[in-house]
This record gives structure tokens, sequence and C-alpha cells, in this order.
């Protein structure tokens, strides 16, 4: 008897965790906000050059721009060409210059086998300057 009556006097512990809980969402929010204060911040005695300014300006390179329509024409400025003439307008274009981009255009109603095939042949001539356009719906 002596047995029962222990057990219904002990109890166990609780734990209430929603002030553990505040004072966690409390430290979580100011390293939030000393992070964003952080980042903005500048150096001392540095001056950053603008856009406008330092010797060297980057051009932006106009890439080349190769069509192929429906019918599986291939179209440089807007004239019909051979691929043989695809290849030498494209080497001459990475030559004049060699970070441009070569960008085939595709109809979208072309089998994707044709556009790939135009397209592997354009990379065996440009390299990894060659991509395929897309677009956004």
């Amino acid at each position: 008897m002596r047995f029962k009556s222990r057990q219904q006097n002990s109890q166990v512990p609780e734990v209430n965790l929603v002030p553990m809980m505040d004072v966690l969402m409390s430290v979580l929010t100011f390293f939030i906000i000393l992070s964003m204060s952080l980042t903005g911040q500048r150096i001392l005695n540095v001056n950053l050059p603008g856009i406008g300014q330092g010797e060297s300006q980057v051009e932006a390179v106009q890439p080349l721009e190769v069509g192929l329509n429906n019918q599986g024409e291939i179209l440089l400025n807007n004239q019909v060409i051979s691929k043989t003439q695809l290849a030498r307008e494209i080497q001459s274009y990475l030559a004049q210059n060699p970070e441009g981009v070569v960008t085939l255009k595709a109809d979208r109603t072309l089998p994707y086998r044709q556009v790939s095939q135009l397209l592997v042949e354009m990379r065996d001539v440009g390299g990894a300057n060659v991509s395929l356009a897309i677009e956004r719906n």
C-alpha cells in the first residue's frame, strides 16, 4: 500500500516551452537585424571606381545572330546562306571578336533534331561561344 501512495504523490515535471520559444525568437530577430545592417557598411578610405571611370572600358560586343526559319533555311542578316558560308562568317566574327557570342534563333515549329544538328555544326566551328536562343512565355 505504501508503494501506491508513493506513485500518486510523485509528479512528472512540466516544461513550459512558450517562454523558451519567445527568447529564441527574440535572439533570432536580433541577429537578423544585425546582419542586415552590417551588409551595407562601407570600408573606410576606399573609393570604388564608377562605371565610366578607369582606363579600360569594356565595350559590349553585339552577338552574331543566325536564324533558322520554318523551311529549314539558314538566315544571316535576313539573307539565306549555306552551311559553308555560315562557317566562314562564324570564323571571321570570332576572329574579330574573341569574346563574342554566336546565337542561333530557330523557329519553334522545326523538329528538334534539325535544330540540334545545326547547333552541333555551329559549335564545331565556334566552340563554347555558340548558344541557342529561347523565348520566355
